[in-house]
């Protein structure tokens, strides 16, 4: 059997987490066969993975958000006028009411469409013109107009993805993997599961909210396109995953027919966890939390570190490890790097990627400030080193620690 994965920003290029998940789960299967279809930001990280590829793992396709058909022009496409058809499909799906979105996966299966044309032309300037009309018309309608071009630019990008023939589909989020998943289930009639980990909507929602590049009503339609997105996966699913209970209702909130739903929690290996390492000589003095995790904002490291130096000036024997790659986003791992500093706070130690195990006996406690997780791993990790938990009350975090009545 020909497994195909879709995913988002993460397996096999980034560590920890869902990618972890993943690369697990290909391993419980060795005699099926797995291609990878993967969603990156542009040609710059291409095949730069994280992870040496189990043996069954075929192939790895790409998928970019950026790519050159809009920047570069380096391309030759055909420029579409789309017929009364298609016009209405893509008005649907710009309106949000009843999208057609078959309609546009032919489209974009049939052509080979030049999106800057498709942008840039007439048909996409008069839904926007209309839509504008509609909702919109107390804004400037130029800003209104370019706004659109960029969220439908890396839509029409991933509708224009080659998608391998499989026998089953799995996405790993909604979103734009969820996009692919709905073309791939329209264009094979292969069936289509889609797990969530995270719920992808209501990340991207709260990644908007904070985000300084958007601001005002333009926040509302971004988050409105992912939850048109989110809608076309959860409609074409077979089987729609989730971590916990919670979860599974807000899928069911964003649109999910409750019959696809189902609750598949995380699990890990216990004995994996028994008699590990402990401190070290010179370290039996210390208090030592350790955080196990990407440095990247939505796992808040800023906060983290903020509220380490408040205590370690009245428990100065404390001591933070925060463990897991610094490469994701280097920008954010300088500025907590130079938060550090400008506190003028000790005992902070950036390990980058490490082997869990050889550090986990060591901490007397972990901890977690995340502004967003599904059902973190490093919980029952730490749960089963028998390591105690601080951590935020976000997805199933609160659940773990009191129990799912608690």
């Amino acid at each position: 059997m020909k497994i195909c994965i879709v995913a988002e920003g993460c397996y096999p290029y980034v560590v920890g987490g869902v990618s972890g998940w993943i690369n697990s789960m290909i391993n419980a299967f060795p005699n099926d066969e797995f291609e990878i279809l993967a969603i990156i930001s542009n040609r710059d990280g291409s095949g730069k993975f994280a992870y040496e590829l189990p043996k069954n793992v075929t192939a790895v396709y790409e998928a970019y958000l950026d790519d050159y058909d809009w920047n570069a022009g380096k391309k030759k496409k055909k420029k579409v006028k789309l017929s009364t058809a298609q016009y209405r499909a893509l008005r649907s799906i710009v309106m949000g009411q009843n999208a057609e979105w078959k309609v546009i996966f032919d489209l974009f299966a049939d052509n080979d469409i030049s999106i800057d044309a498709l942008l840039m032309g007439e048909d996409f300037f008069h839904i926007v013109e209309e839509f504008y009309d509609k909702e919109y018309s107390q804004i400037v309608f130029s800003d209104f107009l370019w706004t659109m071009r960029s969220i439908y630019l890396p839509l029409f990008l991933i509708l224009g993805t080659e998608i391998p023939r499989a026998d089953i589909y799995h996405c790993v989020a909604t979103g734009y993997a969820g996009i692919i998943g709905g073309m791939a289930k329209h264009r094979y009639r292969s069936p289509l599961i889609v797990s969530e980990h995270g719920i992808y909507t209501r990340e991207r929602e709260e990644e908007i909210l904070k985000a300084s590049w958007v601001g005002g009503i333009y926040k509302s339609i971004w988050i409105d396109q992912f939850r048109k997105m989110s809608r076309l996966a959860y409609d074409s699913a077979n089987i729609v995953t989730s971590l916990y209970g919670h979860a599974r209702e807000l899928q069911i909130d964003l649109g999910c027919p409750e019959y696809k739903t189902e609750v598949t929690p995380n699990g890990i290996v216990v004995e994996n966890f028994e008699n590990l390492p402990g401190k070290h000589e010179d370290e039996l003095n210390k208090i030592q939390i350790g955080a196990v995790l990407r440095v990247t904002p939505i796992k808040d490291v800023k906060t983290m570190i903020q509220a380490f130096a408040y205590a370690k000036e009245r428990v100065p024997n404390l001591r933070l490890f925060i463990m897991g790659p610094v490469d994701e986003d280097e920008v954010y791992a300088r500025e907590c790097y130079e938060l550090v500093r400008d506190l003028g706070v000790k005992d902070v130690l950036f390990t980058g990627r490490i082997n869990v195990k050889d550090y986990l006996g060591r901490m007397d406690m972990t901890i977690l400030t995340s502004i967003s997780e599904g059902q973190p791993l490093t919980i029952l990790e730490s749960f089963a080193a028998g390591k105690p938990v601080i951590a935020t009350d976000v997805g199933n975090c609160s659940a773990l620690l009191y129990g799912e009545e608690g």
